[in-house]
């Protein structure tokens, strides 16, 4: 690589993730009901089905899918797979109790770094996307450039860039 650039896109935050669902309700269901978002208008000019939720700065648009039959079901819930993650301020027993109570199947695990642990635990949505809850905030962010370590829910990304130093882009002579 050349060099590496600040923000190049100037981006300023996560805004959504999308998620295809076979069935837009059952998903809206348990991202309220588990999750605790809310759903919010959607634009009415889109052509299919589908719903956007709302919670904790960011959006999640569900969509329904065209052939739900054919969409993959996982089954096993493996921690390395792609996955969203929340962090939670309170005991992961209490959440882990919560997914039991309702009949959430879930893994538990343990990281830990430096004496900092760090709980997460790992279940599926209704169409097998993988989300973990953490106290993951427990864990500092380190910058591979500096000294400067502060927890996850007080950095962003102006703070990381200041940081470390920019370098500038090699230029043809």
């Amino acid at each position: 690589m050349k060099g590496r650039m600040g923000n190049p896109l100037h981006l300023k935050s996560l805004n959504h993730i999308s998620l295809l669902c076979r069935s837009v309700k059952e998903s809206i269901d348990f991202y309220q009901d588990v999750l605790g978002f809310v759903p919010i208008r959607r634009p009415g000019s889109f052509n299919f089905d589908g719903a956007w939720l709302f919670g904790f700065g960011i959006g999640i648009h569900l969509l329904q899918s065209e052939d739900p039959e054919k969409m993959p079901k996982k089954r096993e819930i493996n921690p390395k797979d792609n996955h969203i993650s929340f962090q939670c301020d309170q005991s992961m027993e209490a959440v882990e109790k919560k997914l039991k109570d309702l009949g959430i199947q879930h893994v538990r695990a343990l990281v830990e770094e430096g004496g900092v642990q760090v709980e997460q635990l790992f279940f599926h949505d209704p169409d097998g996307f993988m989300i973990e809850i953490c106290n993951c905030d427990n864990l500092p962010v380190i910058p591979l450039v500096g000294e400067i370590a502060r927890s996850c829910s007080s950095l962003n990304l102006q703070t990381m860039q200041q940081m470390q130093p920019v370098l500038q882009p090699e230029r043809a002579v």
